[in-house]
């Protein structure tokens, strides 16, 4: 007799949207993934990306037990044996050269598994190593140092209250293709074009006309890694027009007149020299943001992955403050969830350069060091070396800067253990993988796109299907492991409840617990009767009582940006006659590396070509089509180029991500697919010098044609 047919809601993991979904399945199979249309947050609007989580479920390339490497061939073992062997390599390579000789590694999917952000510090802390590192320093570092300076915590990250913005400014930001990036906001189509029809405007800057710039009603051209030219510029023409307007944050403002006496040089014609953006186009813009009111300005990866990227993340937070756009409805605010609420005394605030990388002397953050560095902490002989890894969803040599080094080094560790459902690029060089379930299999809720969301919901997420027999979620591989280290270790380290059990805890000690007083009483009991997710609300002025702060008042000019901003004022950089300057590139389609073993995400035209301008393909003598030669100082591959006025002259874009045809790969739709990686190309030498953020953006390369 045929299995019924079941409907199951959740959200979709696999971006920072987190869309609403109906799944219906009958037996073990997925029938349909539609967007719900009941859920608050998304209203119905689904990407390809969610009709995808299908594919990594039944996906035969997917791992399910744990395997260990035997000469060139992978073989299954059991978890008993996983974990034992895992625990008797890490902690033997400790013995020997110090516990800071095993590093960890945290790559992009953490944040979208609620198990792995609640249960990692059981391993963390097991194996009491210092030396961490993550994709947050290859991406938004400069979010959080900022966040951290001036309003005390790291994830006091305020976010474009989009739904309520009347002119909203976007800086190397295509939220069009990343359906939002430190900003969830599903369904972004719709929420930009309501600002041109509620009578608002959108403008972008971007060195290419990204999807984005394709319907804001201005883009501007800008050259890449230029952007705090600008930024200055228009915290220039604020002052000088005397446009400058604090509204309520007046009185929790230090350092106004240090902010003024710092950005007078950077005039608006300095930096139309330097960006390409005329002068009067850039007092335009900051007279905008200082005379319309429900004005936001939003910068995301492109000023982020330079090499000012802490300067140009700052300068945006001081347009919004001194345009009276922080806290404010249509401006930047600070989302409230439900778990994970930012006030003052909250864990987890972080710190900066409390120690340094051992060759480079990068500063810390938050106990992680650059990933930039990672590399050169392996292959670099003597006291502190780094001989084994654990890797956790992370593919740095796809990922990260001067991926043939990281290659290198991986290959010469110790010992390294993943946990991946994938063999991947990295995971390759692992002694042993350990699967977690796929998201299909286990429950979630989203604890850190909640925290970054453009209005207030929660929403429980269950299992769709049983996990397989034999199979472990990761937060019981996180526990099961800890122990075994702890064991081995003699020490004593606490397994973690499932975290469910720890949301549930954090729901009831938040902002709409009967604990706080407030008439929700909310609970995780009471959020699973809402399964197309509970709106709580949206986005509202909170942040003079949310500063975490020791003393309640926002710092506008740490001693790091002083600095900074003399390096900026001193920076003459051009590049040579035959050089272009290297930008990323992201496709509504995929998400870093971890998407492209699925049909549907890969199929129709190519997404993996170098974009060059027309003027530029003739000034070389190169054809449309053809094929190139791209070098940087640090590597050299080769791959097709295609004409396209998309890019600015002297600008060419290439998609990470890509580059899986390598030995040693198990991910057969992946290793079909063309393309190089672009961090072949990216220098691992080129960073944001205050954060060491990797700069990703505006890479000199010199192109030649391949006969």
């Amino acid at each position: 007799m045929p299995t019924d047919v079941q409907t199951h809601y959740r959200a979709c993991n696999l971006c920072e949207a987190i869309c609403g979904i109906e799944i219906k399945t009958q037996g073990d199979q997925v029938l349909s993934i539609k967007g719900d249309k009941n859920d608050p947050l998304s209203r119905g609007y689904i990407c390809p990306k969610g009709t995808a989580m299908e594919d990594i479920y039944t996906d035969p390339d997917r791992l399910r037990l744990p395997v260990k490497k035997q000469g060139d061939s992978w073989v299954e073992i059991s978890w008993e044996e996983a974990f034992s062997t895992v625990a008797e390599k890490l902690t033997a390579i400790q013995e020997q050269h110090g516990q800071d000789s095993v590093a960890f590694y945290a790559g992009n999917p953490n944040v979208h598994n609620y198990g792995s952000m609640t249960h990692a510090s059981v391993l963390r802390k097991a194996v009491q190593t210092k030396t961490h590192f993550s994709a947050t320093s290859l991406d938004q570092l400069p979010h959080h140092l900022t966040s951290l300076s001036l309003f005390g915590h790291q994830s006091l990250i305020p976010v474009p209250d989009i739904d309520h913005t009347n002119y909203m400014l976007i800086i190397g930001g295509n939220p069009l293709a990343s359906n939002g990036s430190i900003m969830t906001v599903p369904d972004v189509p719709k929420r930009l074009k309501a600002i041109q029809q509620r009578g608002g405007r959108f403008v972008v800057i971007d060195p290419r006309r990204t999807e984005t710039a394709e319907i804001a009603d201005q883009h501007l051209f800008i050259r890449p890694g230029t952007d705090a030219f600008l930024l200055m510029a228009m915290l220039n023409t604020l002052f000088a027009e005397n446009l400058v307007h604090t509204g309520h944050l007046t009185d929790l403002l230090v350092g106004v007149d240090e902010v003024r006496s710092a950005c007078e040089s950077f005039t608006p014609e300095l930096a139309e020299q330097r960006s390409g953006v005329a002068a009067e186009q850039i007092r335009q813009l900051a007279r905008d943001m200082a005379n319309i009111e429900g004005a936001v300005c939003y910068g995301r990866m492109g000023v982020s992955v330079q090499v000012y990227g802490t300067l140009c993340q700052w300068a945006i937070h001081m347009i919004n403050i001194l345009t009276h756009s922080l806290d404010v409805r249509g401006g930047m605010m600070a989302s409230s969830p439900a778990f994970g609420f930012v006030k003052p005394g909250e864990s987890g605030a972080g710190h900066f350069a409390a120690f340094h990388s051992r060759v480079s002397g990068l500063p810390e953050f938050a106990g992680e060091l650059p990933a930039t560095v990672m590399a050169e902490e392996m292959l670099a002989e003597g006291e502190g070396q780094i001989r084994g890894l654990v890797s956790i969803a992370g593919n740095p040599v796809l990922s990260a800067p001067n991926g043939q080094q990281i290659d290198q080094a991986l290959a010469g560790l110790d010992f390294m253990v993943s946990l991946d459902f994938y063999i991947n690029e990295t995971t390759q060089h692992a002694d042993i993988i350990l699967p977690p379930t796929s998201a299909l299999e286990h429950d979630h809720y989203d604890i850190a796109f909640h925290r970054l969301a453009v209005h207030n919901t929660a929403r429980f997420n269950e299992a769709v299907f049983e996990p397989a027999a034999g199979t472990m979620h990761d937060w019981e591989i996180f526990n099961g492991l800890g122990q075994a280290i702890a064991a081995r270790k003699g020490i004593e380290v606490k397994s973690l409840p499932s975290p469910d059990k720890l949301v549930d805890m954090g729901i009831q000690r938040g902002p709409y617990s009967a604990a706080a007083g407030h008439k929700l009483e909310l609970t995780l009991d009471k959020i699973k009767q809402h399964p197309h997710g509970l709106d709580i609300g949206p986005l509202a002025p909170s942040l003079p009582e949310r500063l975490c702060t020791s003393d309640g008042k926002i710092t506008l000019l740490a001693d790091y940006i002083s600095k900074d901003l003399e390096r900026l004022g001193a920076d003459e950089a051009l590049t040579e006659a035959d050089e272009l300057l290297l930008i990323g590139r992201r496709h509504i389609r995929s998400n870093n590396s971890w998407m492209h073993n699925s049909h549907r995400l890969v199929k129709g035209k190519p997404r993996w070509q170098l974009l060059m301008h027309p003027d530029d393909l003739a000034a070389r003598n190169l054809a449309h089509e053809s094929q190139v030669r791209i070098e940087s100082r640090v590597g050299s591959v080769e791959t097709q180029v295609v004409a396209s006025d998309e890019v600015m002259p002297g600008v060419v874009s290439l998609p990470h991500g890509w580059g899986h045809k390598r030995a040693g790969v198990s991910m057969t739709i992946a290793g079909a697919q063309d393309g190089v990686s672009c961090n072949d190309l990216t220098d691992d030498k080129l960073i944001d010098q205050v954060s060491g953020n990797a700069a990703l953006n505006g890479v000199p390369v010199r192109i030649y044609g391949v006969q």
